[in-house]
Order: structure tokens, then C-alpha cells, then sequence
């Protein structure tokens, strides 16, 4: 369009430049902001002249509809406009996560040829990883379920071209999968050629530019002769803003069969997620195999069928490898450890009593839920076992992080041997007496020493440092050394730790616990005895917590949503890894596990991988628009054998923005 005026309801527009900013309702605007920038940046930061033209052509164009004798006409400018400018048109593929930069070509389709294959270097990992893209690649075949919720120009007519080869070029091969390792890609699928490339700087980057390009396949119609095709030629050039993204799996409380933590790192990997934190043991069992303390398993599992052997962990990691995702293990101590006491109920305090003698006074609690015993520190027995446990399982895990838990100490516990009684009532080195944490102290600084000396790095919870009534000194968990994991009080804990010189993974319970909300789990309770709501003094039954502590349950937004580096300076937020979402398994085991875990950890893996804001305005949050790829994203996850659990009723996907809270 020109600056000619012109007149639409007898107003007289003089200039583009003139124009009003009016809402139209054919194509979205925020739509056209991410569409292209002079930086070559889809999806990222846009030029102002550009959206200063957007908005003006878009104010005019609305007017023109307004006009009845124009109104069609007016909008066809209007796109015609939007095609000459930006030579690029919005393309419906709903990827997940979103990559970084996206640039669609002009152009017709991409049909992936029948004889297509992948091209790769020799890598036992990457070669696994090509092997199975290849086979889902060919059975995949995805119809999309999500409608557009837009006006979408697809492609310009023409003969459709053809893909036959991807070739993957990896430019470090021996980088080894551990924190921080390279993850990126790119990759270029062009009309004027047979041949698309995936380049990447390792074999892990290769692995996400794989899960992309499956992505990008669909088929135009629900038929088996319908021939897979990729929308348009298309540039990516992708890379994780975080580099610890995962799940925690709590597999002691109760068990997990290895098919099923497989099918977990398999879904972990299609989310572009790296990390799978086993909490494996904890006070309710020890379900692995230690070859030097074998009563551990035997006694302190659930059953011989309820126990990880040895040559499980090195499949489960092998496994891992193949994906792309690290298997971090937590041997959790010197809390929760009842289960330790039926190999060495010696070196167990207050096992087997009660978990809470007096109900209305929490701090006499023996643990925090049901399974007394904590190891003693003062017992040279303990650091045998310890020592054991830690050196069998640093060999079976490649990882370098080592978590060693630390995290909810009972006091009363510890307080039930004569032994730490005459502790606390002796003076120590500065002339006062020993205390509760003095005994922590010395229990994590005589083990980190066996963790260190398997060059590994030592994970802690942060109770280790920022607990109400035990708590070491910073000194001995040197900051430079040692990562902290916060679950408590959201961004203010974060705050407090990276503020401290901690790198910090973050699973705030208030946004990253999974199992939150699905009520208490306590037998005999007579809170739930509510038949009215006569008692304001009780919030357990009407408009409460319904018994679970850390309710609400945690939707995908409020996961989605959350800033894991909310009001942290810039050299704070650099401490800050990653995070994870958290399903610890009171309530839940395989019959539970894909809805539980998806696609509500698929919200964390976008959230992590590539950010939750608006590329066009930082100030907003962009889950309006990962709604739709995310309902989409669902439904392929369950054609790919995992049972994520529906977000909203399938009549929202095929009428879209219907279901906002907003249109």
C-alpha cells in the first residue's frame, strides 16, 4: 500500500502513518510480530519501523472490512502486503519446544521421498539415535489434531520438491554426555535441494535436531497413502537456555518397573529434556542392589521383585545414553534411612517407632511422614556402610553428579540415642556444647569426602544449609564445589542460595511438585469427618488443601509460567542450572506414571529449553500461544505410546481460542 489517503466510514486516512492501532480480527498481530526481523530471527526480537508498519497496515485493513463494498478486498491487500514484505508466511507446525529461531522459506511443500534416509557419522549413541528416528520417522506419520487458530497462507502454488537424505554433520564426537555439554543445532531443508542437513557441535545437539526434524513431518490427511511432507523449506538454529532440565523420580516409596523408567527417559528425550534425578532410596525402601551390603535390598525393599539389580541400573543408564539423558542418582541420607535398619538396625536411630508420638506437637515428629529412622553419625559402623553404598553406586552411574540428599533431619530422632544425648551434653572445641547440627556437620563432611574422591560433584537439598533447626556451615559445603536443589518458598530460597555463590537447581514445590493436590495419604485421619462446612477454624475439606500439604495441584501454566531466575541479579541468575519437576510416589507408581509426569513436564522442558516470554514483547508470557502446541504436542506424545493426560476437552482443539479465559 501507498501513503495515498483514502476513505473508509467517512474517515479520511492521509498516510500508513497516520493510521490508529485496532484490533483485526483475520490475522493476528502478535501472530506478525514474531514472523520476521531484519536480524533474520523468526520467533525473536523484532525491528520497530516493522511492527510500526504492522500495526498501521493492520489498523487499515480493519477499517477496510469495516467498509462493506471493500471489506474482502481490503484484507487480500492487506496479506498481499504481508507476503511482499516479509516473503515468509506463518506455517501451523506445532513444535515442542519451540526452537530458538525459526525461518520459514517460500515456497511449496517438501515431500519426504520413500527411499529417505539419514546420513550420520559412526557413533554408538548417535547411530542408536538415527536408527530409531528413522523407524519413527516411517510409522509416525502425524495428522495434526490441534486447528490453527489463525488465518494461515501454508505455501505458494507450485510443484512440491522432494527430500531424500539427511545428512548429520557433529563437529565434536568424543564430547561425553555430562552437565553443561553442547547441545545445539541446525538445521537447513531447502526446495532447491534433495539433500537437508543437520549440523550440530555433539552427538547430544544431533540427538535434539533429530526430535525437531520428526517434528516437522506430518501428513496433509488421515489416510495411509497420504505422502509425509514438510510445510515449506525451513531454517532452525536452536540451543537450550538451561542446561539441567528434568524429572525427579522418586522410585523408593513406591516401585517402578525398568520398562517403565525406560519409557520415561523416552518421553524425556522427545521433550528435549536431559536429566532423570532416581531418588532411590528413602525411608519406606532400598530397593538396589549394593553387591557389598546385599541385606540393604534384601531387608529394605519391598521384595525380591521389587528390587533394582545391578545389571538394571547399567541397562537404565545405557539407555539413557542412547536418548540423551543423564541418570543422576540420590541416595538419600543421613535422614529418611529406616530402611537401612533391617541390614544394620544398629546404626539406625528411633527405628520402628511411631512417626509421631504427639500430633499436636510437630516438633517431637520422629521423621515427616510414616518411616522412622535416621542413620547416627557418631557410630564409625555408619561410615562403613555409607562408604559401601556411595563407592558401588559412583561406578554404576556415569554421571558426575552424585545427589546425597541431606534434607529433612528430625531432631527427636537423632534425640532417641544415649549415645547423641551425651554428644549434646558435651562441650566441643569452642567451649559450648555440641548441638543437632554440629552432628550433621560431621556426618556430610565425612562423606563428602567419599563422593570426592570419585571425582564426582556433590548435590544437596538445601535443608543441608537453609534448615530451621539443623544446618551445617556454609564451610563445609565449600560453594565452589557443591550444588544446592531448593524446594522450598520459590523464588526466595533461590535468592537466598545463588546470593550465597551456590549453584542452584530449582524444584520449588510451590510450582515443580507434581503430586500436589491429589490429597493426603495418612490412614485413620478424621479430618476428612466434614459433612458441613460449620467449622471456619478448618480449611481441610471446603476451599482447602484437602490434605495435601503442598496443594494446589500444579497445572501445566503455573509450571510453564514460572521464572527460575525471578529478582536475581545477573551473576545470581547465572548460578542458577536448571530445574526439574518433582514426582515423589507416595500416591503414584507405573499404573499412574505418563499422566502424572506429561505433558506437565512437557510445559517445564519448553519453559527451560527455549522461555516462556513473548519473543516480541519480554513483558508478556507466551502460554497463550503454547496452548495450541502443547494440545497438540498431547496427543502425539500418546501416539507415541505414552499416556499423557488430556489438557482440555478435545472440542477446544477444534475451536480455538474458544476455551481462553480471554479471546
Amino acid at each position: 500500500m501507498s501513503s495515498s489517503s483514502h476513505r473508509c466510514n467517512g474517515k479520511k486516512y492521509k498516510s500508513i502513518e497516520d493510521e490508529p492501532v485496532t484490533s483485526f480480527p483475520h490475522l493476528s498481530i502478535n501472530m506478525l510480530f514474531r514472523l520476521y526481523n531484519e536480524d533474520s530471527r523468526v520467533y525473536g526480537p523484532v525491528n520497530p519501523l516493522l511492527i510500526n508498519k504492522l500495526r498501521l497496515q493492520r489498523a487499515m485493513a480493519h477499517q477496510a472490512v469495516m467498509c462493506t463494498s471493500t471489506s474482502w478486498s481490503w484484507t487480500w491487500r492487506f496479506i498481499v502486503f504481508i507476503l511482499i514484505l516479509l516473503q515468509v508466511a506463518v506455517a501451523d507446525v506445532f513444535l515442542w519446544p519451540e526452537p530458538q529461531t525459526v525461518r520459514w522459506e517460500s515456497g511449496a511443500r517438501i515431500v519426504l521421498n520413500p527411499a529417505f534416509e539419514i546420513s550420520a557419522p559412526d557413533h554408538p549413541e548417535l547411530s542408536s539415535a538415527v536408527a530409531r528416528y528413522a523407524a519413527l520417522i516411517r510409522t509416525e506419520r502425524w495428522y495434526p489434531v490441534q486447528v490453527p487458530r489463525s488465518v494461515v497462507i501454508t505455501r505458494k502454488a507450485g510443484t512440491d520438491s522432494e527430500v531424500v537424505i539427511l545428512n548429520v554433520f557433529v563437529v565434536d564426537l568424543a564430547a561425553d554426555l555430562q552437565h553443561g555439554v553442547d547441545e545445539s543445532y541446525t538445521i537447513e531443508i531447502s526446495p532447491t535441494s534433495s539433500n537437508a542437513s543437520l549440523s550440530a557441535g555433539t552427538v547430544w545437539g544431533a540427538m535434539r535436531g533429530l526430535e525437531t526434524f520428526s517434528q516437522l513431518l506430518r501428513v496433509a490427511e488421515p489416510s495411509a497413502n497420504a505422502p509425509l511432507y514438510i510445510e515449506r523449506g525451513v531454517f532452525i538454529s536452536d540451543k537450550p537456555n538451561y542446561p539441567h532440565r528434568g524429572i525427579l523420580l522418586d522410585i523408593a516409596r513406591n516401585f517402578f518397573p525398568v520398562e517403565d523408567i525406560k519409557r520415561t527417559i523416552r518421553a524425556l528425550s522427545h521433550n528435549k529434556l536431559n536429566v532423570l534425578h532416581l531418588h532411590i532410596t528413602d525411608a519406606q525402601s532400598f530397593p538396589l542392589e549394593i553387591k557389598s551390603e546385599p541385606d540393604l535390598a534384601v531387608k529394605g525393599s519391598f521384595g525380591p521383585q521389587f528390587i533394582y539389580y545391578q545389571e538394571h541400573v547399567v541397562d537404565l543408564v545405557r539407555y539413557g545414553r542412547r536418548h540423551g539423558v543423564r541418570v543422576i542418582p540420590e541416595i538419600d541420607a543421613p535422614g529418611h534411612t529406616a530402611s537401612w535398619g533391617g541390614a544394620h538396625p544398629d546404626i539406625v536411630t528411633c527405628l520402628d517407632e511411631f512417626w509421631l508420638p504427639n500430633p499436636a506437637d510437630w516438633s517431637q515428629r520422629l521423621a515427616s511422614e510414616p518411616g522412622s529412622g535416621q542413620l547416627n553419625p557418631l557410630m564409625d559402623k555408619t561410615y562403613e556402610v555409607v562408604k559401601n553404598v556411595i563407592d558401588e553406586v559412583a561406578a554404576l552411574f556415569s554421571d558426575h553428579f552424585f545427589h546425597a540428599g541431606g534434607d529433612e533431619v528430625a531432631p527427636a530422632c537423632w534425640k532417641r540415642s544415649d549415645l547423641v544425648t551425651d554428644f549434646l551434653a558435651r562441650p566441643n572445641d569452642d567451649a559450648r556444647n555440641n548441638t543437632l547440627s554440629d552432628l550433621l556437620t560431621t556426618y556430610i563432611e565425612r562423606t563428602r569426602a567419599m563422593i570426592d574422591v570419585h571425582n564426582k560433584t556433590a548435590v544437596y537439598w538445601e535443608d543441608i544449609l537453609l534448615g530451621a533447626e539443623v544446618k551445617v556451615q556454609r564451610a563445609s559445603v565449600p560453594a565452589a564445589t557443591t550444588i544446592l536443589q531448593t524446594w522450598n518458598n520459590g523464588p526466595l530460597n533461590t535468592k537466598t542460595l545463588t546470593a550465597a555463590g551456590y549453584r542452584t537447581i530449582v524444584s520449588s514445590n510451590d510450582f515443580f511438585y507434581l503430586d500436589c493436590g491429589h490429597g493426603g495419604f495418612l490412614g485413620n485421619d478424621s479430618q476428612y469427618d466434614q459433612n458441613f462446612n460449620d467449622d471456619p477454624t478448618s480449611t481441610v475439606n471446603y476451599g482447602g488443601r484437602g490434605g495435601s500439604w503442598c496443594a494446589p495441584f500444579k497445572t501445566w501454566a503455573r509450571i510453564y509460567d514460572y521464572d527460575i531466575t525471578a529478582n536475581l541479579t545477573e551473576d545470581e541468575a547465572k548460578l542458577v542450572l536448571g530445574g526439574e519437576v518433582a514426582l515423589w510416589s507416595e500416591q503414584a507408581d507405573e499404573t499412574v506414571l505418563d499422566a502424572m509426569l506429561w505433558p506437565r513436564s512437557a510445559a517445564l522442558a519448553e519453559s527451560l529449553w527455549s522461555g516462556n516470554r513473548d519473543p516480541a514483547d519480554a513483558t508478556k508470557k507466551r502460554s497463550g500461544d503454547a496452548i495450541d502446541r502443547l494440545n497438540d504436542w498431547r496427543f502425539r506424545l500418546v501416539h507415541r505410546g505414552i499416556n499423557a493426560e488430556p489438557l482440555q476437552p478435545l472440542w477446544c482443539l477444534k475451536n480455538p481460542r474458544m476455551c481462553n479465559s480471554v479471546y
